[in-house]
């Protein structure tokens, strides 16, 4: 009389087992040895170009960036832009550089470790590019900024506005206010416009004005500066 064999059950759920634990290990493999967003070598060259506080700037830049790309776009926006408000010292261009106007790339603003509003903005622009950020969600803002109150004067100011849906309320990155806020928190800034690598608008509105870098020559200087830091693909 034949026998009829007992299906191994433990045998099917070790092979599965074993299936699974391949895919995960391929999953993180890819994970772990995925390349990063930016070129760590060419930052790293230009940083020694500038010298020491340079490279100790972007020796502190890169574990936030490296943080964030894990992270949520509204967790990137915080970190980004915590990290430049507390390492950065506001100063005026001409305190800083000697001129009434000039746009500092990332590394030039870590070098000094000061900047002017432009400067915040631009760093913080080309460093969440970097974790990730699509350029579609983020617009360099040139606002006039209400200080000290309505009655208070109104001077010229930069802000970065991060945009989670095309229609959404941007976020405001600031250096003025250190926290993120939604734009409908800051009655005190009144846009007049925005840009970034892709199109100019009057405002914050949806109508492309036409190309910032044939229309804005420092963000065509910045552009160029950021590209060659490594910033900028």
């Amino acid at each position: 009389m034949r026998v009829a064999s007992r299906p191994n059950h433990g045998s099917r759920w070790a092979g599965w087992a074993a299936r699974v634990c391949l895919v995960l290990a391929v999953c993180l493999l890819a994970v772990t040895t995925a390349p990063l967003a930016w070129d760590t070598d060419r930052m790293s060259l230009a940083a020694q170009i500038r010298g020491p506080r340079a490279v100790a700037g972007l020796k502190a830049l890169l574990p936030v960036l490296t943080a964030s790309t894990g992270a949520d776009e509204t967790a990137r926006v915080q970190n980004i832009n915590e990290f430049f408000n507390r390492r950065i010292v506001f100063r005026d261009d001409l305190e800083v550089w000697g001129q009434a106007d000039y746009w500092a790339s990332p590394l030039e603003m870590l070098d000094k470790g000061e900047g002017d509003c432009e400067d915040f903005a631009i760093g913080k622009y080309f460093s969440l590019l970097l974790a990730g950020v699509p350029v579609q969600k983020l617009r360099l803002v040139y606002v006039r900024a209400q200080l000290g109150g309505p009655e208070g004067p109104s001077q010229a100011h930069m802000v970065l506005a991060y945009y989670a849906q095309s229609a959404a309320e941007p976020l405001i990155l600031d250096n003025l206010i250190t926290e993120v806020r939604p734009a409908s928190r800051r009655p005190d800034l009144s846009p007049v416009f925005s840009f970034n690598g892709e199109g100019l608008w009057q405002g914050t509105g949806s109508q492309n004005s036409g190309d910032p870098v044939a229309r804005l020559s420092r963000w065509r200087d910045v552009l160029a500066k950021a590209r060659a830091e490594g910033f900028q693909p």
